[in-house]
């Protein structure tokens, strides 16, 4: 599926086919910016643009990158099986691609949320391990799908059209989410809270990992002792392998501390699949468990493998770095502080396991903190030190490609916008200002922005 492999060098690169471009061809603080992964970077922009691998590993690394992709392709299956069983007994999809298009994001769909829309459950109260507490006979993840019994339930979604009217008379329709659940296998319990999050993009997680701590929390501010309404904070969550309190990086809420837990506990949670990390069934204590003793259910060097895929995906270019118009877009961007957020450098540290990400400047636009993001796009649902007002800051490189990976682009933690423009107005709380900002933009300078986002 990604046998293409783009081999690039910092300084002097040498691309393959259609894709050949002189160093000189660019001033050299244009060429940098072009390299949103540094040596990461991959210079495909079509639908198969977040599914490459880095370039520069050894021919052991890209056989276990190909076996990882391999599995992430892969449709499990109920066990008996002589290869991929352990599906379920209960599941919300058969693959990781089934959630991650072509490595990207999700698609949220009307009416039935199904395929790559998953939701959080939990009730108030915080669990021994300081997240969320288990909505009792339904865990922490609502699965829809079963083999055995019933499903847990489904979960419903309708959207109310609410217009917008820019000063200069330019429109736009924001499409607000309201979310329900039906055919509750059990009644649900009392005071129950959900969150619905649509699966974001696989690409760039090796190097996010790689971002020093130090390097992040010297980004936060909770007390906004800075006074520029930006209160960025730290997530720590637990991580079960090493049992102890972690900073939280991944997930929407950086609610998880590695590309390993959160790997596996997307084995566990979406397909229903154990593993040495998580080896206890996600239907257990439940009718539907299925009492097998099959655990774990993918091995270790499978889920290693996995593992060793997400974090060596190579992250696309940027595009049209020397455009005058793009250029301006830039500036509009840090000007009305989009950038206060979305920090748009960053070096990753040095892992000797991982060299070809070691020490790698790279433009991910996100400080990875949590951010109060208002009342509108709140969900309610503490998950760990995230409040239900809370996000962690989406990285935006590769946005400008969701279109061509995805067919149709969908925005924000429950995919609700439909364009960037939808998903800046649904900016609230700390980013109120920049959106208030963006708001008062000519038509001229909109435009610029939002042509700067999509070279991303």
């Amino acid at each position: 599926m990604k046998k293409f492999y783009v081999m690039c060098v910092i300084g002097a690169i040498i691309l393959v086919g259609s894709f050949c471009r002189k160093a000189g061809d660019f001033p050299e603080d244009l060429y940098n910016l072009q390299l949103s992964g540094g040596a990461a970077t991959s210079f495909l922009s079509n639908s198969k643009a977040f599914g490459e691998m880095i370039s520069g590993m050894s021919a052991n690394d890209q056989f276990v990158h190909n076996v990882g992709d391999e599995t992430f392709s892969q449709v499990f299956v109920s066990n008996p099986a002589p290869h991929f069983g352990g599906l379920g007994p209960i599941y919300n999809n058969v693959s990781c691609i089934s959630c991650h298009h072509n490595d990207g994001k999700g698609t949220p769909t009307l009416g039935l949320v199904e395929s790559s829309l998953l939701t959080r459950i939990s009730i108030p109260g915080i669990a021994s391990d300081g997240g969320p507490v288990q909505a009792p006979g339904f865990g922490l993840q609502l699965q829809d799908k079963s083999l055995i019994g019933s499903p847990e339930v489904k979960v419903n979604v309708s959207y109310t059209e609410q217009p917008f009217t820019f000063p200069d008379g330019e429109t736009a329709t924001l499409r607000k989410p309201t979310y329900s659940l039906s055919n509750p296998y059990i009644p649900l319990p009392a005071g129950y809270m959900i969150s619905v999050r649509l699966a974001p993009p696989v690409f760039g997680l090796g190097l996010l990992e790689l971002i020093p701590e130090s390097t992040i929390l010297s980004y936060a501010d909770s007390a906004d002792a800075n006074g520029d309404g930006i209160s960025g904070r730290p997530n720590y969550v637990y991580n079960p392998e090493d049992k102890k309190v972690e900073l939280g990086r991944f997930g929407l809420k950086a609610n998880t501390p590695s590309v390993r837990i959160q790997v596996a506990s997307a084995f566990q949670q979406d397909m229903g699949l154990t593993s040495s990390v998580f080896p206890e069934e996600s239907s257990y204590g439940q009718p539907q468990y299925d009492g097998l003793a099959d655990d774990p259910e993918i091995t270790d060097s499978l889920l290693n493998a996995t593992v060793f895929y997400a974090r060596t995906l190579a992250v696309p270019a940027r595009r049209t770095v020397n455009d005058s118009t793009c250029r301006q877009g830039e500036r509009i961007f840090k000007q009305i502080h989009c950038s206060s957020c979305h920090l748009p450098d960053v070096r990753t540290g040095v892992d000797v396991r991982l060299p070809m990400l070691s020490n790698q400047l790279i433009h991910p636009y996100t400080d990875l903190l949590l951010h109060d993001m208002g009342e509108d796009l709140a969900d309610g649902r503490p998950d760990y030190r995230a409040t239900g007002n809370e996000w962690r800051t989406m990285p935006l490189w590769g946005i400008g490609l969701f279109q061509k990976t995805n067919g149709t682009p969908y925005y924000l933690h429950d995919g609700r916008a439909r364009t960037i423009t939808e998903a800046i107005l649904w900016h609230g709380g700390e980013a109120k200002s920049a959106k208030n900002a963006f708001v008062q933009l000519s038509k001229t300078d909109r435009a610029a922005l939002l042509k700067f986002l999509n070279s991303l």
